[in-house]
């Protein structure tokens, strides 16, 4: 359950008139186009998996971009909110600067980015590492709260 990142992504967005365009980054499942859609918005997602896009497709009935995340193609101004929940820390440091600033490039002069990132704990990490089954593995870019503040800026 990520209702509280939805809340802090549209509670910015409150004195605007519904539906706002919100894209969902990695939408992977769907999950967060269904609640944004059940909540009366008209939203979009994107996604780097093709497998991920059909999947978001089926369970949402939303618009899914195939896009990679360190290729960005996005239309200018296009969204009131973007959410980025859980996914930007598996870019390498290298491609963050172009991500934000695609990111900010679609988003409307009102606009929101919410990102919610793993941290490095004040510590700046970068690599593969364990994933979440015995078989696979994630790369991660943990950033310390200072750094990761520096590249949003910078971007």
């Amino acid at each position: 359950d990520v209702s509280q990142n939805i809340d802090a992504l549209l509670r910015p967005l409150a004195g605007l008139q519904a539906p706002l365009d919100i894209l969902d980054v990695c939408s992977a499942s769907g999950r967060d186009l269904v609640a944004f859609t059940q909540l009366g918005h008209r939203a979009v997602g994107l996604d780097g998996v093709p497998a991920f896009c059909r999947m978001s497709r089926e369970a949402s009935g939303c618009e899914v971009w195939e896009q990679d995340l360190c290729a960005l193609d996005l239309p200018a101004e296009r969204f009131d909110g973007i959410f980025c929940n859980a996914c930007l820390f598996h870019l390498p440091r290298a491609a963050l600067p172009g991500a934000l600033a695609s990111l900010r490039h679609a988003l409307r002069p009102h606009g929101v980015l919410f990102v919610s990132n793993a941290h490095g704990f004040g510590q700046d990490k970068e690599g593969w590492t364990d994933g979440r089954t015995a078989t696979t593995r994630s790369y991660v870019c943990w950033l310390s709260e200072e750094t990761w503040l520096a590249t949003c800026e910078a971007a």
